[in-house]
């Protein structure tokens, strides 16, 4: 690209040589995909979620040691009750699955007659509404233990990151998987790859962003060398778990070629919901797939379903197509109903105070200053998430799915922390009336 770029330059007028030079710079630099983020009066709250979400962590590396909580032993799925099977599972957790197909399905009230156990039961549900075991060859029995192993390795203790965070991404990419689009686009085994990757997408998650880990020395940050660590981590263990025992190994009865692509593609997932390359995801995507099939539907595409068929299942445009889904999936709390929305806004926002009250006992590098839980306004980080994050990457989503509910909640939700700001409020409701 450099060296043709060059060539144009030389018979080019002076204004486009000059442009032609900006361009080349950007392409020398690595920061092909990052945001230009102004300097002077940047938004704090912005600032502070792009440098908590979108570092490594490179920064001041402190002496403290952190160890994930005292050598967390991986549980072991024969420690484990609740032996279930579709057909018997209990009436008020059934009653409170039957939405489970909408997307206005409320997950709290699942996490609430499960006693914080969703992932096993949404998971039974939803793998058998996808014919996941047929795909597998494995017993309904096989995927439940596994089920349960991925559960119990899931945090309980943490505010946000726990199973019910999985269990709510599953279900946004079992929802995108049923769009007509998606459906077109990809084969069985992206279907499959897309909702175990959802499954295990944060398993073992310790409740402390990369950054706090780089900083922090832990084990598993030296362990990936400080890049990507919770996002590696999660697809290792995710296989490990699986793996070490027949009893819970899903994968144990496929054919060596077929494993080898399904694990490919869960790991390309799993990888995808770092939020480094958020930018850079996003970007892919609307150039190799919504700019072109607008051009083509523009063109009137007149006899031309292939073109657009080659846009959409060419095999890179998959990936990144899959890619796109589980980051939606997995960031998709701003584009649920205005309660869920409070709900998760509240719990993301206790798992952040509680990692800057653990830098400043620590004596660490305080990632997010604006999540103190003394100071920090909710409704302000929630507009910065939404203005800066999810924003543009649903408008893209909604333009190649069709969502139009989901936008309609993005909508309503962010004029209500919009409203909460205006009032100069920093909780997550407006105080009750006089």
């Amino acid at each position: 690209v450099i060296n043709i770029i060059n060539a144009a330059q030389e018979s080019s007028p002076m204004p486009v040589a000059e442009a032609l030079d900006r361009v080349l710079e950007i392409l020398r630099t690595t920061e092909l995909y990052s945001p230009q983020l102004g300097t002077k009066d940047e938004d704090p709250h912005t600032s502070d979620l792009v440098g908590g979400l979108m570092t490594d962590g490179l920064r001041r590396l402190s002496g403290n040691e952190y160890i994930l909580s005292a050598k967390q032993t991986h549980q072991v799925a024969g420690s484990l009750i609740s032996p279930i099977s579709l057909n018997d599972i209990p009436p008020r957790i059934a009653q409170a699955m039957e939405n489970e197909e909408h997307w206005d399905f409320d997950i709290f009230e699942l996490e609430a007659a499960t006693h914080k156990r969703p992932l096993v039961y949404l998971g039974l549900k939803i793998f058998a509404r996808f014919g996941i075991c047929e795909f597998l060859n494995c017993s309904e029995s096989t995927l439940r233990s596994w089920l349960q192993v991925i559960e119990a390795n899931y945090h309980s203790s943490n505010s946000y990151h726990n199973s019910t965070h999985s269990a709510d991404v599953l279900h946004a990419t079992a929802y995108f998987l049923s769009k007509e689009r998606v459906k077109q686009t990809l084969d069985p085994i992206d279907e499959v790859a897309a909702l175990i990757a959802a499954t295990v997408h944060d398993v073992d998650h310790p409740g402390r962003t990369n950054s706090f880990l780089c900083n922090a020395g832990s084990e598993l940050a030296i362990l990936y060398n400080d890049t990507a660590v919770l996002e590696s981590h999660h697809a290792a263990l995710a296989f490990q778990l699986t793996t070490r025992d027949d009893k819970c190994n899903i994968f144990k009865n496929m054919e060596r070629n077929e494993y080898r692509t399904l694990r490919q593609a869960i790991i390309d997932m799993v990888l995808a919901t770092e939020m480094t390359k958020h930018f850079e995801h996003v970007n892919k995507f609307v150039n190799s797939i919504n700019k072109p099939l607008a051009a083509l539907e523009e063109n009137g595409n007149n006899g031309d379903g292939d073109s657009i068929k080659n846009v959409l299942t060419s095999p890179e445009n998959r990936i990144l197509i899959k890619r796109m889904l589980i980051k939606c999936a997995d960031i998709s709390n701003p584009c649920r109903p205005i309660e869920q929305c409070i709900e998760w806004a509240g719990r993301i926002s206790e798992e952040y105070f509680a990692q800057t009250d653990e830098e400043k006992r620590q004596g660490l590098p305080v990632v997010m200053p604006v999540f103190d839980r003394n100071t920090c306004s909710i409704p302000k980080s929630q507009i910065s998430f939404i203005d800066y994050f999810i924003t543009d990457m649903f408008d893209a989503w909604d333009a190649f799915a069709d969502l139009p509910n989901l936008m309609q909640h993005l909508d309503n939700n962010f004029k209500y922390w919009k409203g909460l700001d205006e009032r100069k409020l920093r909780s997550l409701r407006p105080p009750p009336p006089e």
